[in-house]
């Protein structure tokens, strides 16, 4: 029994994941920066609206990590990856818990895209993605140890049950197209809204599903007997493409967005923002008849009150995209004959049906969905350059689905954040495996890199790992220029190399006799006495 973690292609393809050299989740320290692009809409889409950016150019991104509460790492993941073949016994510390949940990995490898701001109320960006999760929720952690690792085979005859019990994994491209907009501007507060429509193109999945699993192990053979379970397994990864397990190995980024897929869908990001102006932080100097004007190349809140609601939306698979079998019963499996006979759906319906299973065997659209949650925070600017960030993301996806779904945590980031550079420091609370993480990440104009979970790379003995790195070109909002100092930007004076009147465009008035005031004041009058 315990050979079929090595020969199950839900497993290979979780393997091969594992092999993608991409890699965060949230990437809290540098998408909370106020110029981090297009990286912060993935938080809330309204950040772009008043960015301080005029202009952005995405060039690549990449992400990815490992969660769980399976078990903590017995070493760094860098170490783990190169040293250990992907071999979970040799990864693990186990819990102990009854049931488990790992996320290993997800990962993201972001495209080209862009985001331009229209005026200070309005802004649009396009973004590209691929990306992709590999799930277990709610699984028994003692069967799966007896599958996985022969030195925990039971001597005895053991019973194992788990309900609500979901494998999905995913890869798929996304586009999406961002809108954020002001709709409310007072001196001390402001108000933005924001959203993302993006077409979903499935590239590939495979899940695994069922509302009651109850096998009892027979020990000292490779059999186990399940009674009163039920299964629905369905995938495209015995199509043609066998597009999971190729998955990243793809080199072309671009047919992997824009390529054929095997399915697709619509997903959508809502986020609105509040922002509290104080008199100490509001910059204003005049400037082209303006005598109140917003200095929009600095940061003006004082606090920062965001709510969104994000991933939301699911891919469809078409019937003639991927197959589905549904099977319930009692009967007989053992190791050797669901490894020989899961490398093939046909295989793999016949051997369940031979052991006593009564099945359906269908092929309809199957429905995966999103990693739907809701994130709120809340940014405070403590002093001059340094603020405070608290997050609080929150899943709502329904994990009986076939689906992705990411698991609750609070976040506490302080930072340093200016134009060119910003260093954060987030503190993590993971309710998935109740310990505390923390990470550090900095931005360099339009380079970042970080993680959120920066220890479990390194050391043993944590719940996750991530990192992350990318680059952009960004285009600053700059503060109006005007080197005659007469209040009249450059780019509107007519003279701007002496200081004028904003009637005049700019330039020393002039009246009919074409003389300027300064120079009549100047010179001497005639003296027209008789003598």
């Amino acid at each position: 029994m315990r050979n079929l973690y090595y020969k199950i292609p839900v497993f290979a393809g979780l393997l091969s994941l594992l092999s993608v050299k991409a890699n965060a989740q949230f990437q809290f320290a540098t998408a909370n920066s106020n110029r981090s692009g297009t990286e912060g809409l993935f938080l809330n889409p309204a950040v772009i609206a008043d960015s301080r950016e005029r202009f952005t150019i995405d060039i690549i991104g990449v992400n990815a990590g490992i969660d769980n509460n399976l078990g903590s790492l017995k070493s760094g993941l860098i170490s783990t990856l190169t040293s250990n073949n992907g071999n979970a016994n040799n990864i693990f510390d186990y819990t102990g818990n009854h049931t488990f949940s790992v996320m290993a990995p997800y990962a993201k490898v972001s495209g080209p895209g862009c985001m331009i701001s229209i005026n200070h109320k309005h802004s649009i960006a396009l973004t590209t993605a691929v990306r992709g999760m590999n799930q277990f929720n709610n699984f028994d952690q003692s069967l799966y140890q007896t599958i996985t690792n022969p030195a925990y085979l039971p001597t005895t005859s053991t019973n194992y049950t788990s309900s609500n019990y979901n494998y999905t994994a995913q890869i798929w491209s996304e586009v999406g197209l961002s809108y954020g907009g002001v709709i409310l501007e007072a001196q001390h507060h402001e108000v933005r809204v924001g959203a993302t429509v993006r077409y979903l193109g499935g590239i590939g999945y495979v899940g695994l599903k069922g509302q009651n699993l109850n096998v009892q192990y027979k020990a000292n053979n490779d059999t186990v007997y399940a009674y009163n379970s039920d299964v629905e397994y369905a995938s495209n990864l015995f199509g043609s493409k066998s597009a999971l397990l190729n998955g990243f190995g793809n080199n072309n980024l671009m047919s992997q967005i824009f390529g054929q897929k095997d399915g697709g869908g619509v997903g959508a990001d809502f986020g609105v923002m509040y922002d509290y102006i104080s008199d100490e932080r509001r910059e204003v100097y005049e400037m082209d008849g303006e005598p109140q004007r917003v200095d929009r190349s600095k940061n003006l809140y004082k606090l920062r009150i965001s709510a969104s609601v994000l991933d939301l939306g699911a891919i469809t698979y078409k019937a003639n995209n991927n197959s589905n079998l549904e099977a319930s019963g009692n009967g007989y499996l053992t190791g050797s004959g669901l490894s020989n006979s899961a490398g093939n759906y046909t295989d793999f319906k016949n051997y369940l049906a031979a052991q006593g299973f009564s099945g359906d065997t269908t092929s309809k659209n199957t429905r995966v969905g999103m990693p739907t949650r809701l994130l709120f925070s809340a940014d405070y600017s403590i002093w001059k350059q340094f603020y405070v960030n608290a997050a609080y993301v929150v899943n709502i996806a329904n994990r009986n689905n076939f689906g992705n779904s990411y698991y609750n945590q609070i976040t506490i980031t302080p930072r340093y954040d200016t134009r060119l550079i910003s260093v954060g420091l987030p503190i993590t609370y993971s309710m998935l495996s109740n310990s505390m993480k923390m990470g550090l990440g900095f931005r360099i104009s339009g380079f970042f890199a970080g993680s959120d979970d920066l220890l479990g790379l390194v050391a043993g003995h944590q719940y996750g790992a991530n990192i992350y790195v990318g680059g952009s070109i960004p285009f600053y909002k700059l503060r109006l220029h005007d080197r005659d100092g007469d209040h009249i930007s450059d780019r509107r004076d007519k003279c701007p190399d002496e200081p004028g009147d904003w009637m005049n465009h700019g330039c020393p008035f002039k009246d009919k006799d074409g003389m300027k005031d300064n120079d009549e004041k100047e010179k001497p009058k005639e003296d027209k006495t008789e003598n």
